[in-house]
């Protein structure tokens, strides 16, 4: 596709163009015990969605909510077994719709 197909838009526009549909279980789960040894915290700075906030007890708190399922998140994260991922359950998850 070329770039003529996609017209300008502000972030505002773009973001009305997308639904999250949100399901009671979680497709990322956080291990927020193994983010207190991790020096990197890569996935705040990566998240594009913001998401991952540090604590003040040196954990990590995720709202999966309004996640873009990009999978950032676990693949610069730096502990083993801290993010697991996992596709939300049929139906559900983010939802992009063209303007």
């Amino acid at each position: 596709m070329s770039a003529e197909s996609y017209p300008e838009m502000s972030f505002e526009a773009r973001m009305g163009t997308v639904d999250f549909r949100i399901h009671e279980r979680p497709h990322i789960t956080l291990d927020d015990r193994k983010c207190v040894d991790c020096s990197v915290r890569g996935c705040i700075t990566a998240c594009p969605a913001n998401l991952f906030v540090p604590t003040a007890d040196g954990g990590i708190l995720f709202n999966y909510e309004q996640c873009f399922e990009c999978g950032t998140c676990y693949m610069v994260c730096n502990e083993e077994g801290a993010i697991t991922w996992t596709y939300p359950d049929g139906g559900h998850g983010v939802v992009f719709h063209r303007s």
